[in-house]
């Protein structure tokens, strides 16, 4: 099916450049970034181990409808590293 998109120049040209690094079609590494961009957690057509840009915070939910801040985001991770340095130095 053929659409019209208008897309950022920036976007198209690394688009187009990754094309050219895989020797892929355009339209080939564009639909690739589309359905890795739409896929849905647990669904069927997800990645097993999709990549994140940015770090898993991981933390036990202690209320629920309190958003959290970036404070608290802080706090997580400078403890979720001192942990796993702590586990490091174990080995």
């Amino acid at each position: 099916m053929k659409t019209t998109l208008d897309l950022p120049e920036e976007l198209i040209k690394e688009l187009k450049l990754r094309a050219v690094h895989e020797g892929k079609k355009l339209k080939e590494v564009a639909t690739e970034a589309l359905q890795r961009g739409l896929a849905i957690p647990g669904h069927e057509n997800a990645p097993a181990h999709p990549r994140h840009p940015l770090p898993l915070i991981e933390c036990q939910i202690i209320d629920p409808t309190a958003a959290p801040t970036p404070e608290r985001i802080a706090a997580i991770l400078t403890d979720q590293e001192t942990g796993w340095a702590g586990d490091a130095s174990r080995r």
